[in-house]
């Protein structure tokens, strides 16, 4: 087990790479969550430092998951993660458990007063390395719902809240046999109610109806 501890801290420690405060330091000399929204995310990265560095922070959060999840995870030696047979005797577990350490770190990041971002882009990033077709249909959601509502955080919300259902049609309905599928669902669920729960001053701002709607800034 001691190497899957190794997993967990070293996914935590990339997660907790503060992308969007570097990229902000050294392109303008500011603390990103002193400005716009006071995230230190992707999102806010855009409003604030435009759209080149806004999309740089958001692929390299995606890639901190994706990274953990592909290459950390890797670490984990053992043929099973329990001694006894169980549905978890599944290295997908190892992965996951890597992934939502990552995003954990981003969330809390150790670097920056465990203070970052909503764990968005890395979460996507993550299960985009184990369960890629859906999360492309939560991504085809996601930007389906700014283009119209023009809500990053709205369209966050829901292809988070989509994923977990997008797998259960899949799975179910459409007979499509996703690779660990009992493993993955509880996790995916967790993680989606993680990035939900990230979100709750969003919420309220939306049903307020004071949230504000996405405005790129032009870089110079």
């Amino acid at each position: 087990m001691l190497n899957l501890f190794v997993i967990i801290i070293l996914s935590y420690l990339v997660g907790s790479i503060p992308t969007s405060i570097i990229v902000a330091k050294k392109v303008k000399g500011i603390d990103i969550r002193n400005h716009g929204s006071g995230n230190a995310g992707g999102t806010n990265t855009l409003r604030v430092l435009g759209w080149k560095y806004g999309i740089l922070v958001m692929v390299i959060d995606s890639l901190k998951g994706t990274f953990a999840v592909l290459v950390i995870s890797r670490i984990y030696l053992s043929d099973s993660l329990f001694q006894h047979e169980t549905i978890f005797n599944d290295f997908a577990v190892v992965q996951i458990i890597a992934g939502i350490s990552t995003v954990l770190g981003h969330i809390w990041t150790i670097f920056a007063g465990f203070k970052g971002g909503k764990g968005v882009a890395t979460a996507l990033g993550f299960l985009l390395g184990i369960v890629t077709v859906d999360v492309l249909l939560a991504f085809a959601i996601f930007f389906f719902v700014v283009f119209v509502s023009k809500y990053v955080s709205l369209a966050s919300i829901i292809a988070a809240f989509s994923l977990p259902f997008i797998m259960i049609i899949r799975e179910n309905i459409f007979n499509v046999n996703i690779q660990s599928y009992t493993t993955l669902l509880p996790f995916i669920i967790l993680i989606s109610s993680i990035v939900i729960f990230t979100h709750k001053k969003n919420i309220v701002r939306l049903i307020n109806g004071n949230e504000t709607k996405i405005k790129v800034k032009k870089n110079k």
